[in-house]
């Protein structure tokens, strides 16, 4: 399946396009770039998060809710990114040792379907 994805690198780089074949134990991915259509190989550990979009465009003014209660996404939980980020939603299996961690936004309504956070890249994790 091709998924929409903005990938948003540890130094700042966003770069908007699709994949087919990222997975959770797997350390490289490959991108089409949305804007050029360049198809390249990415290594997961250069990342600050995978964010898996509804759209590209998004709504820069809408303001996600952090209140919704959402049954069958696991546990909720705040990431603060070392950039000074911070994500809140639910996950179902983060553990510091494991590389990467899903995270599904608190707001249905919000443009991310899901979060693929790289673990390196979260300054703190805590369950809220």
């Amino acid at each position: 399946m091709i998924a929409k994805i903005v990938v948003r690198y540890a130094d700042g780089k966003v770069v908007k396009g699709t994949t087919e074949d990222l997975a959770a134990n797997k350390g490289l991915f490959h991108l089409t770039e949305a804007d050029t259509g360049k198809r390249y190989e990415v290594n997961v550990e250069l990342l600050k998060a995978i964010f898996f979009v509804k759209n590209f465009q998004g709504n820069s003014e809408y303001q996600e809710r952090l209140d919704v209660e959402r049954v069958g996404l696991g546990k909720k939980i705040k990431v603060s990114f070392k950039d000074g980020e911070t994500l809140v939603g639910y996950t179902q299996g983060f553990s510091p040792a494991r590389a990467t961690f899903i995270v599904f936004p608190c707001d249905p309504e919000s443009n991310n379907e899901k979060v693929f956070v790289v673990t390196a890249a979260a300054g703190k994790v805590e369950f809220v």
